[in-house]
């Protein structure tokens, strides 16, 4: 029998899981929101199991009578073609964030449709997504293939948007030696308005020139327009911001319409963000860290290097847990704490360069083998 690793807290739930089918270690996490009003796993954890219960095969989840406590025994990782609708209480970013880190690792290629909310203010937004997590999957070697399709959009409280994401299976994925930032060249954006005045879009678009046009030349902001079905069930506007390096090293921020704020202010929002992020330097974008991590881990056995800022805890987070509970531990730290319980590898994390707050964080892979895809 696979060892048995024990975790308390719905704190780190997602990649604890990722973790665990990714190792093939069973996991016990109990004393999931205990003193809460409403104890136990929220239905969009729930629902996250039950996506991984479809892209697997042989998964057992048990979960106890209260919701308080789940034990995971991993299957095998199957892909193929699914469809999972999603509860409106998280966007579908929740949902692929997750399933982006197993689906190289399939036995089949996967082509999975996911609906639901498309852009909310708690998770990655599936523009962010496709622009900007996804090129980071190429620089591990996986890119023919893949692919997210926004099909339709679905602003929040009623959603009504669908994507599909097609991935390729690797037998193993390249080791990272990423440590030159090099300097931004240019910069790029979506912005995107449904069930409102189209010209909201450009408004948003207007405002955060205002602050870009005085760094770089390089500017291409894209106005996405989608009508009726396509649309969603609910009104909603944004804008999602990326800036590329020399070197490739791409960095992201994004605002979302809230209700009695102008587009002209979600405009700056985002521009002031991507600013911000820019600042804090380093190869891979602060929301990417532990994914670039996990792929480090996995990467064959040589010594991976990555220049990145220092670990933050995420900014997506789910509001109404930071509110309950303010954790005070990074995710990012959490997440190496948690690497060494399942794969035993530890991280050398050490400062880029004399009086930078950028640190080099490099590691021994540990080789992992796509053995689900030999079987077939």
């Amino acid at each position: 029998m696979s060892t048995l690793l024990r975790f308390s807290g719905h704190q780190h739930f997602r990649h604890r899981i990722v973790l665990s089918i990714l190792s093939g270690k069973h996991v016990k996490i109990d004393k999931i929101r205990p003193e809460d009003k409403n104890p136990g796993l929220r239905d969009f954890e729930i629902s996250l199991l039950r996506l991984l219960e479809k892209v697997t095969n042989g998964t057992v989840i048990e979960i106890s009578v209260t919701g308080t406590a789940i034990l995971l025994k991993p299957g095998v990782i199957l892909g193929g073609a699914l469809t999972h609708d999603c509860p409106l209480s998280r966007a579908i970013g929740y949902y692929l964030e997750p399933i982006i880190m197993l689906a190289p690792f399939c036995k089949t290629p996967l082509q999975l449709t996911l609906r639901g909310i498309t852009t909310d203010e708690n998770d990655l937004s599936v523009d962010l997504l496709r622009t900007v997590t996804l090129p980071h999957l190429q620089l591990f070697g996986i890119s023919d293939g893949l692919e997210l399709r926004i099909k339709k959009r679905g602003a929040p409280p009623e959603g009504g948007g669908e994507v599909q994401f097609l991935c390729p299976i690797v037998k193993q994925v390249k080791t990272l030696n990423f440590v030159e930032p090099g300097k931004i060249k240019r910069i790029r954006g979506v912005a995107h308005a449904v069930r409102v005045n189209p010209q909201f879009s450009n408004r948003m678009i207007e405002s955060s020139r205002s602050i870009l046009n005085r760094y770089i030349p390089d500017i291409y902001l894209y106005s996405d327009v989608y009508k009726g079905d396509e649309s969603g069930k609910s009104p909603g506007y944004a804008l999602s911001l990326l800036a590329e390096s020399t070197t490739s090293a791409v960095h992201c921020a994004e605002a979302i319409s809230k209700a009695g704020v102008a587009p002209e202010d979600i405009g700056l929002e985002a521009a002031r963000a991507l600013m911000a992020e820019v600042n804090s330097g380093g190869c891979v974008d602060r929301k990417h860290q532990m994914f670039v991590l996990l792929l480090m881990v996995l990467g064959s056995e040589d010594v991976g290097r990555c220049r990145m800022s220092e670990p933050t805890p995420r900014t997506y987070v789910n509001v109404i847990a930071a509110r309950a509970r303010q954790s005070s531990i990074s995710n990012s730290i959490q997440f190496l704490r948690d690497v060494k319980q399942f794969f035993g590898t530890s991280f050398k994390i050490v400062p880029a360069e004399s009086g930078s707050n950028q640190l080099l964080y490099s590691c021994y892979g540990t080789g992992y083998v796509n053995a689900n895809r030999a079987l077939a």
